[in-house]
């Protein structure tokens, strides 16, 4: 992918005013496997498809739990997402270490996306090859954000990004007005069809390659907000959730069994 001497570094631009390895760390995200991201009124959700890079091999983690309040999923490389996670562990323990609250979600965006522009300004740098939905509740209410490698970051009502993304946002689209009254279990269910959308024919869900993340606050009986904790559903967890989900369509649970509908945990 060589582009005459302007893609050596981050910080060249082309003739044409271009950033080649930013397009290139760009294009590293739409080679990651597919992740989804919904809010309403009350909760975000993300759901995530995960990859195993061969038969011998376990699932790779999508979903990372940030802080109570706050979490995210990823598309691209798993490496750089560690490391801005990580960054955004230390940050949300240093708002509680010296504000003694929570980090605002905007404020911890903000700050990844600095990271990542710097990145472009300094020739030894490169892109993280990573994009992110952040997810998170704060004293204004639910929040889902999109981060590109650029830095560039923005609110969302609903997201996709990875490989075959455009099918899960078309289905997105075509359910939007019904997300913001949608509650805990319904955001879930849409955000499982819209990832199921994004499959490719001869594969289907099941609770070895999907995971869920939920966060949200609920009414008191005084009518005060009470943080529902970031919860992350993985394994057989995931089972009455792609039961409900995808009823009727034949949902495998882990050895060909039917997934069993239980109540969701909402602890």
């Amino acid at each position: 992918m060589f582009r005459n001497n302007y893609d050596n570094d981050a910080i060249t631009f082309s003739p044409q005013g271009r950033i080649f390895q930013i397009e290139y760390a760009s294009e590293a995200v739409k080679q990651g496997s597919v992740t989804v991201g919904l809010c309403s009124k009350t909760h975000v959700v993300l759901v995530a498809l995960k990859r195993n890079a061969e038969d011998l091999s376990s699932y790779q983690k999508k979903i990372i739990n940030v802080d109570t309040h706050l979490g995210l999923s990823l598309a691209g490389l798993a490496s750089d997402a560690r490391v801005l996670s990580n960054f955004m562990k230390r940050q949300a323990l240093a708002s509680k270490m010296t504000y003694g609250r929570p980090i605002p979600i905007e404020r911890i965006v903000d700050q990844i996306g600095d990271r990542a522009q710097a990145n472009t300004q300094n020739y030894s740098n490169r892109p993280y090859g990573v994009g992110l939905l952040v997810a998170g509740v704060d004293d204004t209410g639910p929040h889902l954000f999109e981060f590109q490698p650029s830095g560039m970051t923005q609110e969302m009502v609903a997201c996709a990004i990875g490989a075959r993304s455009q099918m899960a946002r078309t289905y997105l689209e075509r359910n939007l007005d019904a997300f913001a009254d949608s509650g805990r279990e319904e955001l879930v269910t849409h955000g499982l069809k819209a990832l199921k959308e994004s499959l490719n024919q001869d594969k289907e869900l099941t609770i070895e390659n999907a995971s869920v993340g939920v966060v949200g606050v609920s009414k008191t009986e005084s009518g005060k907000n009470k943080l529902e904790a970031f919860k992350l559903y993985d394994g057989e967890e995931m089972a009455p959730l792609l039961e409900r989900a995808l009823a009727g369509e034949g949902v495998k649970a882990q050895g060909g069994e039917e997934a069993q509908v239980e109540s969701m945990d909402t602890s």
